[in-house]
């Protein structure tokens, strides 16, 4: 998710990599701090891939600060990533909301639609922090209160995604929110 973050932001302006840190921080840093040991192998796995271009912008009153910018190759990626997301970018909350921030990326509403509705299933898919041979735990039967509070919390968190993720696919499609049509 670090690459499509860069990616992501670096198509909205170029950014030096101290900003670039900074804004993905932001985004995702509650979650999983962005260090340099992390970010600078990052970027240069994406600028040895022909994604990134890294310029030389002399400051006024500053030193020269490298200042990063994507490639029409690094679009196509950014793009490739967004419309093809892998399982784990739809099932894992926190990837999503990486991918979600930038999707709106996409060109075509169809390509917007056919994630979300992705997402959507998963989410209708019987799921639960605590299973017993795939059954998920009903909140009555749950005895102890910090595990009973995780189910109602993520249940209601549930229920909210998806009643956004509805909203959005009508929007998107003209009143058809259903995932038949992918």
């Amino acid at each position: 998710m670090l690459a499509l973050s860069i990616l992501g932001f670096l198509a909205e302006r170029p950014m030096h990599a101290y900003e670039l840190r900074q804004v993905i921080s932001d985004l995702i840093g509650h979650n999983r701090p962005v260090s340099d040991g992390a970010l600078y192998p990052a970027l240069n796995r994406l600028r040895q891939a022909g994604h990134l271009e890294r310029h030389a912008d002399p400051g006024s009153e500053a030193p020269t600060r490298q200042v990063l910018r994507i490639t029409d190759s690094g679009r196509a990626e950014l793009l490739r990533r967004l419309s093809e997301p892998k399982t784990t970018e739809i099932t894992d909350g926190g990837s999503f909301f990486t991918l979600l921030a930038f999707l709106s990326r996409l060109p075509q509403p169809e390509q917007q639609a056919a994630v979300l509705r992705r997402r959507l299933d998963f989410l209708t898919q019987p799921a639960s922090f605590f299973s017993h041979s795939g059954t998920p735990a009903r909140i009555k039967d749950v005895d102890d209160r910090y595990r009973k509070g995780m189910l109602i919390m993520a249940r209601a968190a549930q229920r909210a995604e998806q009643a956004w993720l509805e909203q959005t696919l009508t929007e998107l499609t003209g009143g058809t929110a259903g995932a038949a049509e992918a």
